[in-house]
C-alpha cells in the first residue's frame, strides 16, 4: 500500500453577501484533503471557523502534523485518537470515507443502510440578516420553499421575523440568532414566535450561557448548535434543548457525527443537520446524517458563485444528491 495525502486551501466566492449576527462574509475559506492510494483518490473538505479559534493556516498545519500517520495507513478510528474534533479532522475523515468506499467498490448508502437510491431532501433556505424590508424581499423570492432559516440578531428581531413571515406565509421556519439573545429575550419572544408558527429556535444563547436554559420550557423547540460538537457534550447539555444540530466540521468528521446522531436519539433529542458556507464536497458526506434528520440546513453551496462540478442540485428548497462518483460513490 502506498498512500499520499495532499492538503490545500481554497477561497470560494459568494454570489451574495451572507450576514449573521457575528458579521458578513463574501467568500468561503475552505481546506481540502486528498488521499491517494493504489490509483484511487478520496476527497474531503472542511471550513475552518473563527468562532472555534480556527483558520485556514492552523487547519492546514494540524493536517500536516498527522500526514505521516495517515500515509502509513492510519484509518478513521485511529484518526479519532490522533486529532481533536474540528475542521481539520473532518477533512481527513471524509477523505478516508471516500477512499475506503471506492476501494471497496461500495457506496455510502449501502455502507450505512440508507434507502437507495438516495432521495432528494428538503433543505432550509437561509434568509440572511438584513433590514426587515430587505429580508422580506428575500423571503418573497422563497415563499414557495418548504423550509426557511431566518438569521436574526438583537436589533429588533420581532420586526425581522414579522417581515419574513408576511412575505412568506407558507414555509416552515427556523430562527437562528447565532448566540446573540439573552434568556430574557427568548422568554419575551415566545408568544410572537408561536403566533408566527416558528418550528425551531436555533442556539439563541451563547454557549457559555447554557445554564440559563436549565429547566426552561420553551413553546418553540430549541436546538443546540455551538453548545454540542461531539457525543460527549450531550452529558452536560441543559434540558432546555430538545434538538441537536450536527455539523461535520464541529464533530470532526462523518465518523464522529454518526456517533453523535445515534447518541442524541438515544437521549430522546431530535436531530438536525447543518453546514457552513461550503461547496458540495462538504455536503455529500453530511447527506448521510441529513437523510435521517428532522431538520436539514445544507444550503451552503447555494450561496457560492460557482460550486464544484457534479455537486448537489437544488430547486426551491428541494436538494438532489451529487452525481455518481462525486464523493462516496454517490
Amino acid at each position: 500500500m502506498t498512500r499520499t495525502l495532499t492538503v490545500a486551501g481554497e477561497i470560494l466566492l459568494l454570489h451574495t453577501p451572507f450576514r449573521i449576527s457575528r458579521g458578513v462574509k463574501t467568500a468561503a475559506q475552505v481546506v481540502t484533503v486528498t488521499i491517494a492510494q493504489d490509483g484511487t483518490t478520496g476527497r474531503g473538505e472542511c471550513v475552518p471557523y473563527p468562532r472555534y479559534g480556527e483558520n485556514a493556516e492552523s487547519t492546514i498545519l494540524a493536517i500536516e502534523e498527522v500526514c505521516g500517520a495517515i500515509e502509513r495507513g492510519a484509518g478513521r478510528q485511529e484518526l479519532l485518537q490522533l486529532m481533536p474534533a474540528g475542521a481539520a479532522r473532518n477533512a481527513i475523515d471524509c477523505a478516508l470515507w471516500d477512499l475506503e468506499l471506492q476501494l471497496a467498490g461500495g457506496d455510502i448508502a449501502a455502507a450505512l443502510g440508507l434507502e437507495k437510491p438516495l432521495r432528494p431532501i428538503v433543505t432550509a433556505m437561509t434568509i440572511s440578516l438584513d433590514t426587515p424590508d430587505r429580508m422580506a424581499i428575500a423571503a418573497a423570492a422563497l415563499a414557495e420553499a418548504p423550509l426557511l432559516k431566518v438569521k436574526v440578531d438583537r436589533n429588533d428581531p420581532a420586526a425581522q421575523l414579522k417581515a419574513v413571515r408576511a412575505a412568506a406565509p407558507i414555509p416552515r421556519m427556523i430562527v437562528d440568532p447565532n448566540e446573540s439573545w439573552t434568556i430574557a429575550e427568548v422568554s419575551d419572544l415566545q408568544g410572537l414566535m408561536t403566533d408566527l408558527r416558528i418550528d425551531l429556535l436555533e442556539q439563541p444563547l451563547s454557549a457559555d450561557a447554557d445554564g440559563d436554559l436549565a429547566g426552561f420550557r420553551s413553546a418553540i423547540p430549541i436546538a443546540a448548535d455551538e453548545s454540542v460538537h461531539v457525543a460527549a457534550d450531550l452529558a452536560t447539555l441543559p434540558d432546555g434543548y430538545r434538538v441537536v444540530n450536527i455539523k461535520l466540521d464541529k464533530a470532526g468528521g462523518l465518523t464522529a457525527a454518526l456517533e453523535l446522531a445515534q447518541a442524541a436519539r438515544e437521549c430522546g433529542l431530535g436531530v438536525m443537520t447543518g453546514c457552513m458556507i461550503c461547496s458540495s464536497l462538504s455536503i455529500a458526506p453530511a447527506w448521510a446524517i441529513a437523510a435521517q434528520s428532522s431538520f436539514v440546513d445544507l444550503d451552503g453551496p447555494l450561496w457560492l458563485a460557482e460550486d464544484r462540478d457534479g455537486g448537489v442540485g437544488a430547486e426551491n428548497g428541494i436538494m438532489s444528491p451529487p452525481r455518481p462518483g462525486f464523493w462516496g460513490s454517490f
